[in-house]
């Protein structure tokens, strides 16, 4: 079964319908399991999505903890003896990229201890929007891994009992 899938990210139920075969579908049970393997692919397409997303989420978090880390150390440096220290141009690439705020005082991009503080805060409040989005997406994961789960079993019970009938037909009981 191939993974087609439509502009809104999820196969639509007639092509997925299309790409399952379980033989001519006269008995309504069988035309039951292709309609409820038809529902477990799409579910299993849109929580291949989901999953995709989560593993980008998941290298951002990585990417801001590695931010909080070094900006906490050039916080500690400029601690050391009152002086400032200059953040690297790829943080502030980072904080520019993301529309994150830093402190811009002296328009430069030289900071003492306190304005480290103003840009770690800044760090760690994006680093928590984005931990917020992984548990929402997560819970979309689970609940389509759920219904994923649910549309199997009701396939392979339609499948089952279908076989009881033929079987039942065939031996005249």
């Amino acid at each position: 079964m191939s993974n087609t899938v439509n502009t809104s990210g999820t196969a639509a139920l007639s092509e997925v319908l299309a790409q399952i075969d379980l033989g001519p579908t006269d008995s309504i049970q069988f035309a039951f399991a292709k309609l409820q393997l038809a529902q477990a692919q799409i579910c299993k397409n849109s929580a291949s999505e989901y999953m995709k997303q989560i593993e980008e989420i998941q290298k951002e978090q990585s990417e801001v903890a590695d931010m909080i880390s070094r900006a906490r150390q050039l916080q500690n440096e400029a601690k050391t003896g009152d002086k400032c220290t200059t953040m690297p141009d790829d943080m502030v690439k980072f904080f520019e990229d993301r529309g994150l705020s830093y402190d811009t005082k002296g328009n430069d991009n030289k900071h003492d201890s306190d304005q480290w503080t103003y840009n770690i805060e800044s760090l760690t409040n994006y680093q928590e929007s984005i931990s917020n989005k992984t548990q929402t997406l997560m819970v979309y994961l689970q609940d389509f891994i759920s219904q994923y789960n649910s549309y199997l079993q009701g396939a392979n019970s339609a499948i089952s009992n279908a076989s009881q009938v033929l079987t039942a037909v065939a031996t005249g009981r």
